[in-house]
């Protein structure tokens, strides 16, 4: 099992414990990208009704922002905005949201935590919901990059003859990304350690 800490409640750790953890952690972290493929090969089951799985959908959304030209920050948001479907059904959005906010720039973070309230305006009004939900945000200064998000690369990826580029096209990317260290205030008080 190797070493433990010796505390039983955090209050009560030492340095060296807490130094103890901090390296464990670090090692972790690395594996990352890995855990993150695997939680995409998680989607390869498929929800009833749609045409392609939510792996096909999300290596067909990152293939058209790839294509498009857009930034590798953007690409690897485009293949990992479901990511949190398995577990978070209904708030998916904020959990792929989450999972890119340390890597990457908060436009990127804003997208992919609003995409679902953008991607209801093409389907809410055939459930008798508003699909014009989105709107509240207009003022919003990545509104439009987010609308462009969903038009051209996410509502458009549930086509079964879509060419997609497979996931060792995004790879690299993914792996750059999620081996960057965080930028984030949040976490960036961590590295004194």
């Amino acid at each position: 099992m190797g070493e433990i800490v010796s505390f039983r409640q955090m209050k009560d750790g030492t340095q060296e414990d807490y130094l103890l953890l901090e390296r464990g952690e670090r090692e972790y972290v690395r594996a990352l990208p890995e855990r993150l493929i695997a939680a995409l090969m998680k989607l390869k089951s498929a929800l009833p009704g749609y045409p392609v799985t939510r792996y096909e959908h999300s290596l067909q959304a990152a293939t058209r922002a790839w294509r498009d030209g857009a930034d590798d920050e953007l690409v690897v948001a485009a293949l990992l905005h479901d990511i949190g479907d398995d577990l978070a059904p209904y708030n998916h959005a904020e959990v792929a949201a989450a999972v890119l906010r340390p890597y990457v720039r908060a436009e990127v973070t804003w997208i992919v935590e609003q995409h679902g309230i953008f991607q209801s305006y093409y389907y809410a009004h055939h459930y008798g919901g508003n699909r014009h939900g989105r709107d509240r945000l207009r003022e919003h200064r990545w509104y439009t990059a987010c609308a462009s998000f969903c038009e051209r690369w996410d509502q458009s990826s549930f086509d079964p003859d879509y060419p997609s580029e497979p996931l060792e096209r995004f790879e690299p990317m993914l792996r750059e990304i999620f081996s960057r260290p965080p930028h984030d205030a949040r976490f960036v008080a961590r590295e004194a350690f």
